[in-house]
């Protein structure tokens, strides 16, 4: 197991914007690594996604998954999307308190689509094209967002519906 350190708010790298990865990169030793690491790291921070630059590497790169034992309708599959690209189909939104591993220890709530048409290459180099709703897309927006350069605080819906979560009454699921 190889937990690499998260970035946290602040670090400059987290604002900036992630390169495509070439598919040459895929089948890499190195690659491979990073991805376990990614899963690796995400899982030790009980996150439920983690994208690159979180933790320095500037690459499209994302990886999520919930805890397998998790059977709750908030379970959101384990994946790994390579240059994913989003593209929200309706106007309806879900608002959420977010939490991220590059801002430890604090909440926001955010709206966000809930549903989502999704493009992005598999670690194998396949293509895949799904639609995508409720929670799943919450945490799919989050993490692609940070290939962007954007973290969820740049997308409080108010900045009084922003604090440490030992300080603040949420209700509604949490994201991480």
């Amino acid at each position: 197991m190889s937990v690499r350190k998260i970035l946290k708010i602040g670090d400059p790298l987290l604002r900036k914007t992630s390169e495509n990865v070439h598919p040459d990169e895929l089948g890499t030793k190195e690659f491979k690594k990073l991805i376990r690491d990614m899963f690796d790291t995400m899982r030790h921070a009980d996150g439920v996604g983690l994208a690159a630059p979180q933790i320095g590497i500037m690459k499209k790169i994302v990886v999520v998954g919930s805890d397998p034992e998790d059977d709750s309708p908030s379970r959101v599959p384990e994946r790994i999307l390579i240059n994913p690209e989003i593209k929200p189909i309706t106007e309806s939104v879900d608002g959420n308190w977010e939490g991220c591993l590059s801002v430890p220890g604090m909440r926001g709530y955010v709206e966000r689509p809930n549903k989502i048409q999704m493009k992005w290459m598999d670690e194998k180099g396949n293509s895949h094209e799904e639609t995508i709703e409720g929670y799943s897309a919450i945490v799919y927006q989050h993490e692609c967002d940070h290939l962007n350069g954007v973290l969820y605080v740049d997308r409080l819906k108010s900045t009084k519906m922003f604090g440490f979560n030992d300080s603040m009454e949420l209700s509604g699921p949490i994201l991480d």
